[in-house]
């Protein structure tokens, strides 16, 4: 940790466990939500089984008095860490003047100054804000339609960017399967994910094949009508793929070609996750619009665009109530927001998640020739992951059982983990110091010598 920084929470935060996990408490009360909460819930809250009583900086307690450390961050929401002091304060505040309505506000005004301070692009400051990523994106698509007259759409393998339909049209895994018919216009080319690159090829040898590809696969499969190509400058969800340098310049470059604009999905990168202010700031690509989400509302519900002057103005996305949101911008959601943001600026958080996550991979880098089934440890910043698999020639990913079976033997020891799939995802919140990655460390050093010694990871 910077040793100039002042932290916001607690130093070396450790595990303490008083019960197995789940507790009883734990798991009377799961009983109880389980006779009512409708199935899907998030895999890793349902694996877990806990009951969260309270939570500080990279520390959850559970109602059975448990402490874990948690590397999951609410995958990419919990940025500053649980409760943090300024976010607190900045809520219980708003909350006793006025909470909601679309009217302006201070703290909405102090946030898009904020937000325009450290813009992602020159020319983008104009925002619009909502309440949730999907919504964001599905706004941003407007707007691009309005702008060009176009209606087609590129996405990536692998791209995640919400669940509503016009979304989840765009969404390159299967998770789709059983949901459609899909929003035509639609399509979906590679992306650059070199581990598993789809052309089987390698870099920088491969000339950056997949972009040829998808400029072709694009212009055969397309009407001629594209409106924008939408990409993570890092995907997120795909396991936290970290393309080449070159890959987003590239698609910038195809889709200036298509006369289509750039759509920057910076929900989970944007804020300092990746060790710089911006995702797309490792390549320096400059999108034409940017949504964001996530992280920047220090764990209250807030997301937003950004675009130009000129393509915000397109009617009638422009229009009075035409890109509204009944939540978006309420004075709640800004006032957290600003708090959020006024602390990453203040506490160095963007220069904090570079060199913790530094610190984090060198102390992970070493798992690919220790254990057998890691293929490859990357990250930038504290957007880390583990390639966990069953053939480190063939990069054949780990099984889903196995995978559960790291993330059970990391819980029994007090460690929150997005370990239950083989592209193992480590997000922890930009507060995090030295000795609380430690702790964690630890934990998977134990858990995965254990996989090693009994071979269940061959399952």
């Amino acid at each position: 940790m910077d040793a100039n920084r002042k932290p916001s929470h607690p130093l070396n935060q450790k595990v303490q466990l008083r019960t197995p996990v789940p507790g009883p408490k734990s798991q009377s009360i799961r009983s109880r939500e389980d006779a009512h909460l409708a199935p899907g819930l998030q895999g890793f809250a349902l694996m877990a089984g806990i009951v969260v009583d309270r939570a500080e900086g990279s520390a959850v307690t559970d109602v059975d008095g448990n402490t874990f450390i948690d590397i999951i961050g609410g995958i990419g929401v919990n940025g500053l860490g649980h409760s943090h002091p300024k976010v607190v304060e900045a809520i219980q505040s708003q909350v006793a003047r006025a909470s909601v309505g679309s009217f302006t506000s201070e703290a909405r005004v102090e946030l898009l100054e904020r937000i325009a301070k450290n813009r992602p692009a020159p020319l983008v400051h104009r925002t619009q804000l909502y309440s949730s990523g999907a919504e964001a994106v599905e706004s941003a698509l407007r707007l691009a339609k309005c702008h060009t007259g176009k209606y087609e759409f590129v996405s990536f393998w692998g791209g995640f960017h919400g669940k509503t339909q016009g979304a989840l049209s765009l969404m390159g895994s299967d998770f789709k399967d059983k949901l459609g018919p899909m929003v035509s216009g639609s399509h979906i080319v590679p992306y650059a994910n070199c581990y598993r690159c789809p052309l089987k090829l390698k870099y920088p040898s491969c000339g950056m094949a997949c972009v040829e590809l998808m400029r072709k696969q694009v212009k055969m499969s397309c009407a001629g009508r594209i409106a924008a190509f939408i990409a993570e400058p890092m995907q997120g969800t795909a396991g936290n793929v970290i393309p080449p340098k070159e890959f987003l310049p590239a698609i910038k470059e195809v889709a200036k070609e298509m006369g289509a604009l750039m759509i920057v999905d910076e929900m989970i990168t944007g804020f300092g996750r990746t060790g710089k202010y911006w995702g797309a700031w490792h390549s320096g690509v400059e999108a034409d619009i940017v949504t964001l989400g996530k992280q920047f509302g220090g764990g209250f519900p807030i997301s937003a665009i950004i675009s130009t002057d000129e393509i915000a103005s397109a009617k009638p996305w422009s229009n009075p109530s035409g890109s509204s949101s009944s939540y978006g911008g309420n004075p709640l959601a800004a006032a957290s927001a600003a708090a959020a943001t006024r602390a990453i600026e203040e506490e160095g958080l963007v220069e904090n998640s570079r060199k913790m996550g530094e610190y984090f991979l060198s102390k992970l880098k070493p798992f690919e020739e220790r254990f057998s089934f890691v293929g490859q440890v990357r990250g930038a910043g504290l957007f880390l992951a583990i390639e966990m698999v069953k053939d480190k020639q063939t990069t054949e990913p780990l099984s889903k059982v196995a995978a559960q079976r790291i993330f059970m033997e990391c819980l029994k020891r007090g460690l929150l983990t997005m370990s239950y799939a083989a592209s193992f995802r480590i997000q922890p919140a930009m507060t995090i110091d030295s000795g609380t990655i430690d702790e964690a460390v630890r934990i998977l050093d134990e858990v995965f010598t254990l996989a090693e010694k009994e071979g269940f990871w061959r399952a």
